[in-house]
């Protein structure tokens, strides 16, 4: 809280009249600002030497109805200062309806897309905005899905080709209009009349069956750029608000399902935030050493997939990077059944302990690994066909990756060294030793070079776990309070007790302080976020999720000017995206 005081202090001297409320909870700091003074205050965080809030981790907002607080709606800016490594969040209770706020685009440009978002779906209207429409729905979608006053359920869905189909009768006529002949064009791109804009997917294999890219030529000269996204939008953040904590932790995995562990573990601390559970140090252990295997295996899956894309260079490289995969995958299933969508993280800890196989097993791959690896780079590093697609190309600087909101291998291979691993410690990572892979070009080969000294890395730390577990020895895995965690079953033969709080728990969950938290960790792809607020009730009252692939896809509005068109593939190959987790 000492540097958080520090930002309240230089905010109250600076703006008197602008802070309305400062709020604490959980170490973290709230600050609540007037909404006529947003932007300046904003300008001010980001400017000020002793402050320097240069990322925006997100913009989104709460809809207070069913607090009754009043006004309905009040705006969520989530920030960090690289320099000083200090999160603040503010919060601008905003009037009117459709409330409206100023934009602070002009000051973070990473807000752009992230305001796009809250006016999808929250209805807020950011005046100043450079493209304010929808961005997860389509154009003709009616109402704002996050407001707690649009219903669940009922939703339009397009059956143009087999409406008559028999099989589908009983779900009545939901045929959509058929989209414009035209479609929409960014208002920034050049409006010449020499240039041509194409589509770039959804088809297209590289583009991952879900992303379409709006790109205008100039021959093959790319002009500009623009992501289309939301087209495998799914209400996660929805769905959470009529789940129980304990319910919804079995969702994230579904999100980036690359990474299942990463994105359940996320989740999950920031329910342990809430609640303030105590998990054990074991279970911290077995945590990071699974976190690790799940970067080594979402990395593997990035460069199998984007070198088949560059044209099929080297393409034999797929078969192999998921042979290791598989292997990873296996030990999964050894420790909880389920290879992908895992859900083996639980509040206070882990669902049950590793088995006795887990640590030789995880031993043997890693010793192998790092031979797999050396024979990866010897395919790929000093490549001439490879590097021809990757160097010099998306290129992207560490002012412009800061200033989009860019985290993970994209801000660390412009030269920045921002790792939650390393800046906000979770899981026991501060007793590790372990370096960030950083380079300097900004290009694709760079990010290229990150990922891989990041999976050499992994392999370290995943023995120095395998090391403290046997230092440790046998030991529990759960928080012991059996009001956040299940009993073990043994137990529900002979005690009542713990009958009963399995009863409680599986049908009404536990329900945390009213309050409001954001906790995060360095997903494969970079921060991963959740920022939950609970109003006291066995459900997150609001759970926002920041995913790393939201914002770095946005990157290539910057990347792609001047480039080749074939080079998008590129772009996108080596940002390392997941449409699920980018359209939630």
């Amino acid at each position: 809280m000492a540097k958080g005081n520090v930002s309240v202090q230089r905010l109250k001297e600076r703006f008197p009249q602008a802070v309305l409320d400062v709020g604490g909870f959980r170490g973290e700091t709230t600050v609540t600002i007037h909404a006529r003074d947003l932007v300046s205050v904003c300008q001010f965080l980001r400017d000020d030497p002793e402050l320097a809030y240069n990322l925006c981790l997100f913009v989104s907002a709460v809809d207070q109805r069913d607090l009754g607080l009043s006004p309905r709606f009040v705006g969520v800016y989530q920030l960090y200062s690289l320099q000083h490594g200090q999160r603040l969040r503010l919060k601008v209770p905003l009037s009117g309806e459709p409330p409206v706020v100023d934009s602070v685009s002009t000051v973070w440009p990473a807000a752009d897309w992230h305001e796009r978002e809250a006016y999808d779906l929250f209805g807020i209207q950011y005046r100043g905005h450079p493209e304010l429409r929808r961005i997860m729905l389509p154009t003709d979608w009616v109402g704002h899905p996050l407001r707690k006053d649009y219903p669940l359920g009922g939703e339009p869905v397009q059956f143009t080709v087999n409406e008559d189909e028999p099989a589908l009768a009983h779900l009545g006529e939901q045929t959509m209009a058929a989209p414009p002949h035209e479609s929409y064009v960014p208002p920034w791109f050049s409006g010449r009349d020499d240039t041509m804009i194409v589509n770039m997917g959804p088809q297209h294999p590289a583009t991952h069956g879900v992303l379409r890219v709006v790109v205008e030529l100039d021959g093959e000269r790319i002009v500009n750029a623009a992501p289309d996204i939301g087209h495998l939008h799914s209400g996660f953040e929805k769905t959470a608000e009529h789940r129980t904590y304990q319910q919804f932790a079995t969702y994230p995995s579904r999100m980036d399902y690359v990474a299942g562990m990463s994105n359940d573990l996320g989740y999950i601390l920031a329910v342990e935030k809430l609640v303030q559970a105590k998990v054990p140090p074991r279970a911290d252990i077995i945590r990071v050493i699974i976190l690790e295997l799940q970067r080594l295996a979402a990395h593997l899956i990035w460069i199998g997939t984007q070198t088949l894309d560059l044209s099929g260079t080297i393409h034999a490289l797929l078969q192999y990077a998921f042979r290791e995969r598989e292997r990873i995958l296996d030990i999964f299933e050894m420790v909880c059944g389920a290879r992908i969508t895992t859900s083996y993280f639980t509040t206070g800890g882990l669902r049950w302990d590793v088995p006795p196989a887990f640590e030789k097993t995880v031993a043997d791959f890693v010793e192998d690994f790092d031979k797999r690896l050396d024979e990866y780079e010897v395919m790929l590093t000093r490549n001439p066909v490879y590097r021809s697609r990757l160097e010099g190309i998306a290129v992207i600087n560490a002012e412009q990756a800061i200033a989009l909101g860019c985290t993970g291998p994209v801000l660390r291979g412009c030269g920045v060294a921002y790792d939650m691993r390393k800046a906000v410690p979770y899981c026991g990572y501060e007793h590790y030793e372990f370096e960030i892979p950083t380079q300097t070009a900004g290009d694709a080969y760079a990010r290229y070079k990150v990922r891989v000294a990041e999976m050499r890395q992994s392999t370290r730390i995943i023995r120095q776990g395998l090391q403290k577990l046997v230092e440790i020895g046998p030991g529990p895995v759960k928080d012991p309070d059996r009001k956040l965690t299940l009993p073990p079953r043994e137990e529900l033969e002979t005690s009542m007790e713990a009958v009963i709080h399995h009863f409680k728990l599986v049908t009404e969950g536990f329900s945390p302080p009213p309050g409001e938290v954001y906790a995060s960790v360095e997903n494969p792809k970079g921060e991963l976020g959740y920022y939950l607020v609970s109003d006291g009730g066995p459900r997150p009252y609001r759970c926002k999720i920041r995913g790393p692939s939201f914002s770095n896809i946005s990157a290539i509005r910057t990347m792609a000017p001047g480039s080749m068109f074939s080079d998008v593939v590129t772009m996108i190959g080596s940002i390392d995206i997941t449409l699920g987790e980018v359209d939630r």
